[in-house]
This record gives C-alpha cells, structure tokens and sequence, in this order.
C-alpha cells in the first residue's frame, strides 16, 4: 500500500480554479512579501458596525476580473465635469457591471434599505486631480434610488483640513453626512484618535527611528469610520500617477486612506515598502470586506507629478473621459496601469514599473507590482488574460 500526502500544491491544482505551477510559486512568492503582516480579526463586534464576515459582496466582490469601461467624449468641457454626460455614463455602467434590467436594479444588486453606505472620496491632488460632485452626486441618487436614506450616507476622507480644502462638504447634498479620520495632519501617523484599536495590520517596517517593540510604530489601524460608522463601502478613487507606488487608483485609495501610519511605507526616495504595504493594508477583514464597489473616475487623470501635484505638473493632466465600474480592485488597478503606461508611452516616457527618478517624481523605483501582489493574496485577479474588460461608448 502506498501512502500519498496532499499538498497544498495539490490542491490548487483540483479545484474548480486550478492555477499553473507558475501562477501557485507566484502566489507564494507574494505571500512571503507580506509575511511579516498580520491582520487581526476582533472576537467580538465593538458595535453594530464592527463585526467583519465574508460575504458574497467581500473582495474580489459579485464579479471578480470583471471592469466596465464607459467612455464619452462630452463628459468634460473647458476642464468643468458635464453633469448629463457623467449620469448617462455612470448608469451605463452600473447596469453593464451587474447585468441588471435597469440602473436601480443595478443599485439593488449592492445595497437595501436599512444599511448605512460610506464614499470614500479622493482629494489628495487639490485642487487639480479630485472627486467631482457631477460624479458623487450621481452615486447617491444611485444609493437613494437602492432605498438608502441620505441620513444613512456618509462622504469621508482620512483628514479633515484636505476634506475641507477640497470643498467637498460645499456641494455634499443636504442630510448627506460627512466625516473624516482625524482633523489634524502630522508626518508619524501613530495616534489613535480617529482609529480603532480592535483593527491593524502589523507589519515590521516602521519610520526611522522607531523600534519594533513600539506596536504603534509597526502597525496601521483602521478608521473608525469604515469600523463603527458604515455597513458598506463605495471606493471612488482617481486614476494618477504615484511617485512610490506608481498607480494610485482603487487599492491605494484604500489602503493610504483607511489606516494611520502610513508615511512608514514610503519615508523617504530610498525607503519605499508601497508594494507591500498597500495590499497587507487592503486585506485588513473590514476594509476587504466593508468595501462592495469600486467607481474609477477617469474622466480627467495625471499620468506625473502626482499624487501632491506642485503647480508645475498640470501639463501632466489629460482627459480620458472615462468612468471606471467593478467589484475587483486589482482588476481595475491593472487596466488603469494599462491605461497610465500607454499615455507615458505616447508622450515619450518610459512606463511605470521602469520611470527614473526626476524633478516631478522623487523615488529612485516605483512600485506598481504592488497590484499583482494584492492578486497574488486574493484580493482580486491580477491576471491580464483572466481580466474582463468590457468596454462602452456613449452617446
């Protein structure tokens, strides 16, 4: 009698998802990036909100590798957002992501009445680069058409003074409510008012000059607003350049915007862990599972210079005119990747994973493969053959 012991590999390879050996030495390859990370998974929910469990909408979400494109030449004008052009694109996508009959029944797909739904916006490249409320606007007509009351909405962003610089609470409809992290702005990153201390993430890099008995020094934790304030999360991130990670579209609007201590992953030209920290930080359980749909806003983007853009690299803006839909933030990432390097290449500059140092971005290497890695950990598929794009024109 012969005895034969299942291996992991093994199993890989007999299950209705089977991977190449390739693709299972670069999943494990990944994972020993990320070793070092931990997230901790409370026992217990510190309120209604706290609770974190798989579900079907959990990353990669209802339809992994799936990312609808819609473009419309008409979406901007004289650099302003087209109110009518945004809606017409941002019900087309809904119903071409989900397949529903209309774009209420799209929304339905995601949310009910009874839930309290989060925005997380994007202001970080003001007043140039930012959410657009043409955009927001319509993601909540989307949620109250769903049945979700205005009260039971909440726009966020991690700090408050860039919220408020960005003006964002200027234009957020009447009973739509707005909330942030924390209303102060410092480069360590390590207190705790804004954030939960049942959620981190704890990975050994810390800022120079801290040690790694100082939990606080090598952790991240989440914001009580994706914690104790909303059931689900909408992701409305902008498609830009990143001088250390490279892309800065879906994941890095999660990860850079959900936790504290986040300058530890890119401290200095040479000190850059983007790669590895943005997906140990967007497999913290409640990001990866409070967060049900990501709505890319290419209409305008930053293929340089970014995300804090100096004045200077305005030239670097362009006009894609395009809106991004899927439940797959790696996915996503990956097209948007494509999308960054072919206007690179057009303008005669080298793509992200080889860009050079220069004037407009200060990191000797970028880190874009931090994409491929968060595939590589199941946050959604990396894989451009396994990707589904599809893509719409309107009118």
């Amino acid at each position: 009698m012969h005895l034969r012991y299942e291996t992991a590999f093994d199993r890989m390879m007999s299950g209705p998802f089977r991977e190449s050996r390739r693709e299972w030495l670069e999943r494990i390859i990944a994972a020993a990036l990320v070793l070092p990370a931990a997230a901790r998974i409370p026992a217990f929910a510190n309120s209604t909100f706290g609770a974190s469990k798989r579900t079907k909408w959990s990353m990669p979400g209802l339809f992994p590798g799936r990312v609808v494109s819609v473009y419309d030449p008409r979406s901007i004008a004289d650099g302003k957002y087209q109110r009518e052009p945004v809606e017409a694109m941002m019900r087309r996508g809904m119903t071409a992501l989900t397949g529903a009959p209309d774009w209420v029944a799209a929304w339905r797909t995601f949310f009910e009445p009874g839930e309290v739904v989060g925005i997380k916006l994007n202001p970080s490249s003001l007043p140039y680069v930012i959410s657009a409320p043409e955009v927001v606007r319509e993601i909540i007509a989307g949620l109250e058409a769903a049945g979700i009351r205005r009260k039971d909405i909440v726009v966020y962003d991690r700090y408050k003074d860039m919220f408020l610089r960005a003006g964002f609470d200027k234009w957020v409809p009447e009973e739509v409510r707005t909330s942030w992290a924390t209303d102060y702005v410092d480069r360590v990153q390590q207190r705790m008012d804004g954030y939960d201390a049942e959620h981190w993430m704890d990975m050994q890099l810390t800022l120079p000059g801290f040690g790694f008995d100082n939990e606080h020094a090598r952790r991240s934790y989440a914001a009580l607003f994706i914690t104790r304030e909303v059931n689900k999360l909408i992701n409305l991130c902008m498609l830009k350049h990143h001088q250390s990670a490279g892309i800065t579209f879906a994941l890095k609007n999660l990860s850079h915007g959900l936790v504290n201590n986040v300058n530890r992953s890119h401290s200095s030209p040479m000190l850059n862990a983007c790669g590895a920290f943005i997906p140990a930080s967007v497999s913290i359980p409640v990001i990866r599972d409070k967060t049900v749909l990501h709505i890319g806003d290419a209409v305008q983007a930053l293929y340089h210079g970014g995300p804090v853009m100096k004045k200077e690299a305005v030239k670097f803006m362009w006009e894609p005119k395009r809106l991004y839909f899927s439940t797959d933030p790696v996915a996503m990432d990956k097209i948007g990747w494509e999308e960054l390097d072919r206007k690179r290449i057009a303008m005669g500059m080298k793509p992200l994973a080889e860009a050079p140092k220069d004037e407009f971005s200060g990191f000797v290497h970028m880190q874009p493969e931090h994409v491929d890695i968060a595939g590589a950990l199941g946050l959604g598929i990396a894989d451009r053959d396994k990707i589904d794009l599809r893509e719409h024109t309107l009118p």
